[in-house]
C-alpha cells in the first residue's frame, strides 16, 4: 500500500509547483523592492537638497540675457554642478532671450503656453514683464527665483533703473528674491548687494552693471539655495516706491518747470531710448546729443532773456543752448524735418534775417507741450511719498 503522505512530499509535479512558487514569490518581492526604490529615485529627484538644478527660465531683454548665458555656461560646465538641465519661456519672438536660446538649441515655450509635464526644481525670472500664476509657481519645490535690480522694496515694478537715475539715487544694487502671486516684486529677500551709482551715470550703463552684478548673484544663490531659502527675510514695508514703465510722454521737457538738474537726470534715464523732445512753430522736434548744463553771459547776446524756453547759438561750442527754469542746457543736433546740427539750425532758423519774420518773440522759442504735463519735478516727488506707505 503506498504511502500517500511520502507521495505528498516526493511527488516531483507538487516538488516542481511549489519550486516555482518559491521563485515567482522571491522575483515579486524583488520587484516590489525594485519599484520601491524607482519611487524612491523619482521622489529624490523631485525634492533635490542640493545641486545641480533643473531650472525653468523666463526672460527676455538686454538685462535677462546676462543671466541666461550664465545660467546656460554653468550647465556646460560639470565642475560647476549648479544647472543640470535648462528650458526658457519668452514673451516675444524678436526678444534677445529667444535669439538666444533658439541659436544654443535651447527648449523653448511661448509665454503663455507653458508645457509643466517636465518637472523643474527652481523657475528663474529676469525682466519677464508679466505675473506668472500660482499653478507655475507651486509646481517648482522651491518657487520662482527673481533678479531684480534694485534695493527692495525701494522701486519696485518693471522700470527700476529709469527710476533710480531719473530720482537722482546715490545708491542701488540687485536683490534676489521669492516672487508671490498677483503682485510685482513683494516676496521674501534671499539675497542682497549694493552698488553705488558713478556720477553721471546713464540708465544704459548701470543697467549693464547690475545685470552683470545680478547673473553673479544668481548663481551664488543657487548654489546655496536651502540655505538661502531658510534664511530669507520678508521686505520691509517701510520704504516702498513704485517704478512704473517709461514711455515716451515722459520725454516731452516742461521750460518753465524743469531745472538744469531734472533734464539732466531724465536725458541720462531715458535719452538712449527716447530722445527728449519739445515744440518748435507748432511743430515737435528732437532734442539730440544733450552737453548738460551750460553758463551763459547775458551781456553775449541782444536776445538773451530770463524767459524759459529761449535759445541761443553759441558759435564757439557749435551747440543749442535752451533756457529752462533754473539755467540753461545744450544741445548738439536737434531732429526737425530731418537731422540738423546746431550750427545748422541757427542758419535756418535762428539768424537774424529769420527771427524778424517771427510774428511773435514766443513764437522763436521752444515752447512746452501743454496738453503733456508728465512728468513734472513736483508730480515725481508726490509719487515718491504716496508709495512710502506701500
Amino acid at each position: 500500500m503506498w504511502n500517500l503522505n511520502f507521495l505528498k512530499l516526493t511527488d516531483p509535479g507538487r516538488l516542481l509547483s511549489q519550486r516555482l512558487c518559491s521563485i515567482c514569490f522571491t522575483r515579486h518581492r524583488r520587484g516590489l523592492f525594485l519599484l520601491g526604490r524607482s519611487k524612491s529615485l523619482v521622489t529624490q529627484t523631485q525634492s533635490a537638497s542640493k545641486p545641480p538644478w533643473r531650472i525653468l527660465f523666463f526672460g527676455s531683454d538686454d538685462f535677462a540675457l546676462e543671466s541666461l548665458k550664465l545660467l546656460h555656461l554653468s550647465r556646460n560646465d560639470n565642475k560647476a554642478g549648479v544647472v543640470d538641465a535648462l528650458e526658457v519661456v519668452t514673451l516675444s519672438r524678436d526678444a534677445p532671450v529667444r535669439k538666444y536660446a533658439e541659436q544654443h538649441r535651447l527648449p523653448l515655450h511661448h509665454w503663455p503656453d507653458v508645457d509643466m509635464s517636465t518637472h523643474f526644481d527652481v523657475g528663474v525670472v529676469v525682466s519677464f514683464g508679466s505675473l506668472i500664476k500660482e499653478n507655475i509657481i507651486n509646481k517648482m519645490p522651491y518657487g520662482i527665483l527673481n533678479v531684480h535690480p534694485s534695493l527692495l522694496p525701494r522701486w519696485r515694478g518693471s522700470a527700476p533703473i529709469f527710476h533710480t537715475i531719473l530720482n537722482g539715487d546715490s545708491v542701488t544694487g540687485v536683490t534676489i528674491m521669492q516672487i508671490r502671486p498677483k503682485r510685482f516684486d513683494v516676496g521674501p529677500i534671499l539675497q542682497q548687494e549694493v552698488y553705488e551709482i558713478p556720477k553721471n551715470c546713464t540708465a544704459e550703463e548701470l543697467g549693464a552693471t547690475l545685470a552683470d552684478m545680478g547673473s553673479r548673484m544668481l548663481m551664488d544663490t543657487l548654489t546655496n539655495l536651502p540655505e538661502r531659502i531658510a534664511n530669507r527675510k520678508e521686505q520691509p514695508k517701510e520704504g516702498a516706491s513704485l517704478a512704473p514703465k517709461i514711455s515716451s510722454t515722459m520725454a516731452w521737457i516742461i521750460w518753465e518747470e524743469h531745472s538744469c538738474d531734472y533734464i539732466d537726470r531724465l536725458f541720462r534715464a531715458i535719452g538712449f531710448r527716447i530722445p527728449l523732445r519739445t515744440m518748435w512753430m507748432g511743430n515737435p522736434i528732437k532734442l539730440l546729443d544733450y552737453v548738460g548744463k551750460r553758463c551763459v553771459s547775458f551781456t553775449a547776446s541782444p536776445f538773451l532773456s530770463t524767459v524759459p524756453g529761449t535759445l541761443h547759438y553759441q558759435k564757439e561750442s557749435n551747440t543749442l543752448l535752451v533756457r529752462c527754469k533754473d539755467g540753461w542746457v545744450g544741445f548738439k543736433t536737434v531732429m526737425f524735418k530731418k537731422r540738423l546740427s546746431a550750427t545748422d539750425f541757427f542758419n535756418g532758423y535762428l539768424h537774424q534775417s529769420m527771427l524778424k519774420k517771427c510774428p511773435n518773440s514766443n513764437t522763436c522759442r521752444f515752447q512746452s507741450y501743454k496738453e503733456t504735463r508728465f512728468p513734472r519735478e513736483q508730480d515725481h516727488n508726490i509719487l515718491l511719498q504716496k508709495n512710502t506707505s506701500l
